[in-house]
């Protein structure tokens, strides 16, 4: 699969485009939703637009569990739809990505007085099974104590009766979403990322386009477009009421928050879902150098921009994995990081956060502005296909155009080339750590390169070689650097960091070595001046503190 471009450093030419071309459709936002409607429009023949007012996937798609999960807790809420719908895309988004979508057996505690018992629990895990076309080495096990503790001995022995044991699949949600959008260009979609959509366009009192201001320059501009789909995540309501037509359903904001702890300070052997004393359920999840939990689910009426965790939030989840695991007694200063994002659920009157329902919803205005919001990142391949159904009604009915039906499930997401399933995936890793052990790296390194970029490895390797760096790690970061500068629409040291590679969160240290250097490749290869890399470096701080900073002082 040839790399496409896909470059800031064409920034303008990106925009003239934009400009000149007459477009199907433009798909306001560039997360995880945004990205799977650019997807599926744009490989049933429609001319496609993408627009993000910051970078990709920086609001609730770089923020989620990471886990593409089957949604068991619905199972407790009887919503067996959602349970089925999620569960069989879970198995559909891995064949898709194999490389980012990885299987990860989930162990679900069973602990006394806890919400689920051993009959429930087999009875919910079979249903689970069934709803979700669970098959083969995947299926459910119920566990004996024994066996349990066998498996996580750092669960509670004297109140454990057993565990379920489950399959999940864990991924990266902001790679997941940059590699769906990267798929739509092969489709012929654009997009660029750092543009806010501040009007619309309209002909007849219809929406016919947008008008957007490219944040980098400050310059505006305008595309005409035949529909436009809101896929804005938290800021949907705020485009309606730039449509006026904020009325009916509205948003309901809950706040998600996980933290990160060292592997050595959390050792869990094995993922975990498991009960909290207020009755609500959290995840531990071991990832290479650390182990993060999660996740809290609390009302959010604050600067959408600015989503934090607070003291109250990290005291909450700590408490809840001390009295899990007693072995373990985590306190502040063992943060080494974390992040919360918000979810854009549906208002449902009396319910509380934990209680709304996860399902989407597709609102129309009368000017004929779509909205679609709610949902799950597990299902956003169906959320796309429910709105660009949509699309593709109007197209028949006004344009006379008939579009193909949705065949996402048969495209594969950049950086899978022939990997048919997960073996195939842990061959590569192994050919590319034989490719690099010499250099001094190790087998993680090699599991980082292909979990995060697929078979688009190469190209960094081809990179790695060109560049001439005494510290191995530094040189490897300029080569993941340029492809990402090129291949990936990075614009600031940020999106590398936190976005393209999740370092901020599962390798915070390696930003404070790579800062300097990696600046010095920004500077020379975007020509900006010491003043913009001076801004950066104090952005990178802040992030770098607001995320593993918590003693009581700056709390």
């Amino acid at each position: 699969m040839k790399n496409i471009k896909f470059t800031n450093l064409e920034r303008q030419k990106t925009i003239d485009h934009l400009e000149s071309e007459d477009f199907d459709l433009v798909v306001i936002g560039g997360g995880i939703t945004g990205g799977g409607i650019a997807l599926d429009a744009a490989s049933r023949g429609l001319k496609v637009a993408v627009l993000e007012k910051g970078d990709f996937a920086s609001g609730t798609s770089s923020k989620s569990t990471k886990l593409i999960h089957g949604g068991l807790r619905y199972l407790k809420q009887f919503d067996f739809w959602l349970v089925k719908e999620v569960g069989s895309e879970r198995a559909i988004v891995h064949k898709l990505a194999p490389h980012l979508v990885l299987p990860e057996k989930m162990l679900l505690p069973l602990i006394e007085n806890g919400s689920y018992g051993k009959w429930l629990t087999s009875i919910g895990l079979k249903v689970y099974d069934i709803l979700a076309q669970v098959s083969g080495d995947d299926k459910r096990k119920m566990l004996e104590k024994k066996e349990a503790m066998k498996l996580e001995p750092l669960l509670p022995k004297k109140i454990l009766n057993g565990a379920g044991y489950y399959a999940e699949y864990r991924t990266d949600d902001a790679r997941l979403t940059i590699e769906n959008i990267k798929t739509s260009l092969l489709f012929g979609a654009r997009a660029l990322n750092y543009a806010k959509v501040n009007a619309f366009i309209y002909d007849n009192e219809k929406i016919a386009g947008v008008k957007a201001v490219d944040t980098v320059t400050g310059k505006e501009f305008a595309i005409k477009s035949k529909y436009v789909i809101s896929a804005a995540g938290p800021w949907v309501d705020e485009l309606r009421s730039l449509n006026n037509s904020k009325k009916g359903k509205q948003l309901h904001l809950t706040k998600g928050v996980h933290l990160v702890f060292p592997y050595e300070k959390l050792p869990v052997k094995q993922s975990c879902y498991f009960d909290i004393p207020d009755g609500r359920m959290m995840f531990a999840i071991p990832r290479g150098k650390i182990t993060y939990v999660g996740t809290t689910d609390t009302n959010f009426n604050d600067n959408k921009d600015n989503v934090r965790t607070d003291l109250a939030d990290a005291i909450y989840l700590i408490s809840a994995v001390n009295n899990m695991f007693p072995d373990i007694n985590l306190e502040l200063e063992d943060i080494v990081s974390s992040w919360a994002g918000l979810r854009p659920l549906i208002h449902e009157e009396g319910k509380s956060a934990s209680e709304l329902s996860r399902k989407d919803e597709i609102f129309v205005s009368d000017t004929g502005l779509i909205s679609i919001a709610g949902g799950k990142l597990t299902g956003y391949r169906k959320m796309a296909e429910r709105v660009v159904d949509r699309i593709a009604k109007k197209m028949e009915e006004e344009h006379d155009t008939e579009l193909k039906e949705c065949y996402t499930e048969k495209i594969f997401l950049c950086g899978n080339v022939n990997f048919k399933k997960f073996k195939h995936v842990k061959k590569y890793i192994d050919e590319v750590y034989g490719k690099i052990k010499e250099d001094g790296f190790t087998k993680h390194d090699a599991w980082f390169l292909v979990t995060n970029y697929g078979k688009q490895t190469e190209t960094i390797l081809e990179n790695y070689k060109g560049i001439v760096e005494a510290d191995k790690y530094v040189r490897m970061a300029k080569a993941e650097l340029a492809f990402g500068i090129d291949f990936e629409m990075v614009q600031t040291p940020m999106d590398f960091f936190i976005r393209r590679t999740g370092r901020l969160y599962f390798n915070i240290d390696s930003i404070r070595t790579l800062m300097e250097p990696l600046m010095k490749e920004f500077q020379m290869r975007f020509k900006v001046t010491d003043a913009v890399v001076e801004e950066w470096r104090t952005i990178l701080n802040a992030e770098l503190k607001e995320h593993s900073d918590f003693s009581l002082e700056r709390r």
